[in-house]
């Protein structure tokens, strides 16, 4: 098993430069770069390079950066474009930036914000809070519930209870997780009926001021609503998945014999038939978690008013802030492939006869 566990690790390095190569190029085919979101910002904000060639307001076309390459660079300084382009590192080959970003990463520096001037790895840290408590709330109450939902649904197959419960989980599955959301914003947090939720924030404004008990019950009343609406859909797929698993166990030879041997039904399903059900349920927990705590988030984040690395990455999307997207794409893309190989190895505790060792040789 170590070895196997090395070669995945390796595997992460050609991995994740792909990953980061694929994502660099196309970012240099995208318009809008920080340069012109700059240009755009100062264009917008009047004359404030009126004294920038000795404050003559007739400055005349020549003196203007009308050869740049940046159509939003029409009305400025030639001069204040090429600073602004050395500032960017633009005025470097791409392949250039390209190294000199990977080798800055090798050593964990991820650089700048362009435009929050604060590092990304502060940055992050500073969201990730709303991001934890939203993939890892969700992920769990997904888990605790879908399972014996589904492991109950499967001895019950056919009857009206799983008819029943079948219809909604499809229902719940088919509504968008942010129209959930505000549903649930219009219901419970003062939208038009109860104000029974609190609508933005993780704690309230006294939250400091309040005993353990009383902070404890303050972050549950604020992720409620939040938290129900990012686990929706993983709640409806995990449920199905738990269900179709127990069903094809149940049906196999093993699970017969066992009950001839006149076990009981629980020491059946929890004794034999659990542990190899749970297989399948266990390889989804990495793109489940991953999925919720990355990628599933920006609506939740935006309706509840959260700032979490959710609405981190769309703002620096839209703002071409390449350090937070770049430097916020290696370390999630890391840790992406990392829980990809922990997930190989919660199959091995819940089942010892796995080794991948010997299905890699």
């Amino acid at each position: 098993m170590g070895a196997y566990i090395l070669r995945r690790l390796l595997l992460v390095i050609p991995t994740l430069l792909g990953i980061m190569i694929l994502n660099f190029t196309l970012v240099q085919f995208v318009p809008g770069g920080p340069v012109e979101q700059v240009i755009a910002r100062v264009q917008g904000e009047g004359d404030v390079f009126s004294g920038f060639a000795g404050g003559n307001e007739d400055v005349g076309e020549e003196t203007f950066g009308s050869d740049s390459d940046y159509l939003g660079a029409r009305g400025l300084p030639k001069e204040f474009i090429e600073e602004l382009e050395k500032e960017f590192g633009f005025d470097k080959p791409p392949l250039e930036r390209f190294l000199s970003m990977m080798g800055n990463y090798m050593r964990l520096d991820f650089g700048e914000s362009y435009f929050r001037k604060i590092s990304v790895i502060d940055l992050v840290l500073e969201k990730m809070p709303v991001s934890i408590t939203l993939g890892l709330w969700s992920t769990l109450l997904a888990y605790l519930v879908s399972i014996p939902l589904g492991i109950k649904k499967a001895v019950k197959d056919g009857t009206p209870f799983d008819t029943w419960t079948s219809g909604a989980i499809i229902v719940g599955y088919a509504i968008p997780g942010f129209l959930f959301a505000i549903m649930l914003v219009v219901l419970f947090a003062g939208g038009s009926y109860w104000q029974i939720f609190p609508l933005r924030g993780l704690t309230s404004d006294n939250f400091e001021q309040l005993t353990p008990l009383g902070k404890a019950l303050d972050y549950l009343w604020h992720i409620t609503l939040p938290i129900i609406a990012s686990t929706i859909a993983a709640f409806a797929t995990l449920t199905l998945l738990t269900k179709n698993s127990f069903l094809d166990e149940i049906k196999k030879h093993y699970v017969m014999t066992a009950r001839a041997k006149g076990l009981s039904e629980k020491r059946v399903l929890y004794g034999h038939v659990f542990r190899n059900a749970m297989l399948i349920v266990i390889a989804g927990f990495p793109a489940v978690f991953i999925g919720v705590f990355f990628g599933g988030s920006v609506l939740i984040e935006t309706i509840f008013s959260l700032d979490g690395l959710g609405r981190l990455a769309f703002e620096a999307a839209v703002a071409r802030d390449y350090p937070v997207i770049f430097g916020t794409l290696f370390v999630f893309g890391l840790i992406g492939l990392v829980v990809g190989i922990l997930s190989d190895l919660m199959y091995v505790l819940v089942d010892p006869r796995i080794d991948f060792e010997k299905r890699a040789g």
